[in-house]
């Protein structure tokens, strides 16, 4: 991918201008990022901040908190960015997206059936993407990575995807609520943290999120089946105020630029290596290494799941996504078409 080749060189790149004279340009920043309970995520977020003076050489001071520990929801990030309340935010782009529905052409369910496809569909995207955040929410796109595909987690037995017909499921975008009502299921939006006590008192009777962040948030207490059809990837993105990025020298964006790279290039390789963890630990395999250990039910996707999701793409997903952006963005389909249906073959008519 385009990002992760500029990610082959950041660490010399990082290394040169650790060594230039940048030290005397202070550097403040406010940052929130994703909620706590992504331990893995958080935890790598948290030492990126620590040691950012580190690894640019710039006199960096960063405060930085998990959107739980300051009240922020998620949906209000590109909000809170765009007015400058945060200097850099990390957003949920499939909830950020009520906002301004193009930017979930970026992650549209069913479009990226595994991770190869995600980059080549994230590299023809980005371009077009960070053009529509500068303009609408005065924010630099400074990287974008996936947490891992998105699957299923229920309570009672589930054999397939035909099988959620009825059932309240969690939900955070909008394309994912077309499918589910597709399926003839009833879509619930909740954050994530609400998605605990729902799916324990019955409000929701599965959940959509990705294996890692299930098991960390300990859905398997509450649940008995993970079924492991990926509909999405929840891709991320790492936005700075325009303002913000605009005051600092060439020298210090060039710097910035290098470090969030090798910090994209570390989350995509941790949604290629620890989704498969997360499942065996979640579903009590012997070949769990580092997460929480439970016995869930695990249910495999059929080759008619796969046939009923691409079905959904063509008759719901495409079409609802791209009348509700249209409205909104005259140019949405087109570029999407140029860009993302150019690289999966699909055309939105």
């Amino acid at each position: 991918m385009a990002r992760h080749t500029l990610t082959k060189v950041a660490g010399i790149t990082l290394a040169a201008l650790a060594a230039a004279p940048l030290a005397a340009e202070e550097v403040r920043l406010n940052a929130i990022g994703i909620v706590s309970t992504h331990q893995h995520h958080t935890a790598l977020e948290r030492e990126f901040y620590d040691t950012l003076g580190e690894r640019t050489g710039l006199g960096v001071t960063v405060n930085f908190n998990p959107l739980d520990v300051v009240g922020v929801d998620m949906q209000d990030t590109l909000r809170m960015v765009r007015t400058g309340s945060f200097d850099v935010v990390e957003t949920t782009i499939g909830a950020a997206s009520r906002d301004d529905p193009f930017l979930e052409g970026l992650d549209l369910i069913g479009v990226s059936p595994d991770i190869e496809t995600l980059g080549e569909v994230v590299d023809a995207y980005r371009e077009v993407f960070a053009e529509r955040a500068a303009g609408r929410f005065n924010a630099r796109v400074m990287t974008l990575f996936p947490f891992g595909p998105q699957v299923f987690y229920c309570s009672g037995e589930l054999d397939g995807l035909a099988d959620l017909a009825g059932k309240r499921v969690r939900t955070f975008t909008p394309s994912m609520s077309a499918l589910l009502e597709y399926l003839d299921a009833t879509p619930v939006t909740l954050q994530f943290a609400e998605v605990y006590p729902a799916l324990q008192r019955g409000v929701a009777e599965c959940g959509i999120t990705s294996p890692t962040s299930g098991n960390t948030g300990n859905w398997p207490e509450v649940t008995d089946s993970l079924y492991t059809l990926g509909v999405s990837w929840s891709v991320q993105a790492h936005m700075m105020n325009l303002d913000t990025w605009n005051a600092l020298s060439p020298e210090a964006q060039e710097a910035l630029d290098a470090a969030y790279a090798d910090l994209e290039e570390q989350y995509w390789e941790m949604a290629r290596t620890l989704t498969q963890d997360a499942v065996n630990c979640s579903t009590g395999s012997n070949e769990c290494e580092s997460y929480n250990r439970f016995d869930m039910a695990l249910v495999e996707p059929s080759e008619e799941d796969v046939a009923l999701l691409n079905e959904a793409v063509s008759e719901v997903i495409l079409p609802t996504w791209a009348e509700t952006c249209d409205a909104n963005y005259a140019e949405c389909s087109s570029l999407w078409n140029a860009t993302v249906g150019e690289v999966r073959g699909l055309s939105i008519e």
